[in-house]
C-alpha cells in the first residue's frame, strides 16, 4: 500500500484578515479525494462541504484513538467509534486498497 501525506492549514477568516490557527502533517494509506468522492456519491449529506468535513473528522479521530488507544480517555468511545466506523464502511464500501476486515483502516 502507497503511504499518502497530506498538509492540514487551518486559518481563520476574520474581519477581512487571515490568521493561520493550526497546521500539521498528516498521513495514512487512504485516498481522502476518493473516500470524500464515495461520501458525495451515496448523498449521505446535502451539502459537499459535510462530506470533506465528515471524512476529515473520522480519519483525524480514527487516527488519534489509534495512536493512543491505551488513554483511559477512549474506553467506552473507542469501541462505539469503531462500530459506527464499520457501519460507514459497509455503507461506502472499503476502497482504500486494505482488507475491509483489517482493524487498522
Amino acid at each position: 500500500m502507497d503511504k499518502k501525506s497530506y498538509y492540514v492549514n487551518v486559518i481563520e477568516a476574520k474581519d477581512g484578515k487571515m490568521a493561520e490557527v493550526v497546521n500539521f502533517n498528516f498521513g495514512g494509506h487512504h485516498d481522502l479525494d476518493a473516500m470524500i468522492q464515495r461520501t458525495r456519491e451515496a448523498g449521505l449529506f446535502e451539502k459537499d462541504k459535510h462530506a470533506k468535513e465528515f471524512v476529515l473528522a473520522m480519519r483525524f479521530m480514527h487516527h488519534v484513538i489509534k495512536k493512543n488507544r491505551d488513554l483511559e480517555l477512549f474506553n467506552e468511545f473507542a469501541p462505539q467509534f469503531e462500530a459506527f466506523k464499520q457501519s460507514v464502511k459497509n455503507r461506502l464500501g472499503c476502497k482504500c486498497g486494505c482488507d475491509k476486515s483489517d482493524k487498522h483502516c
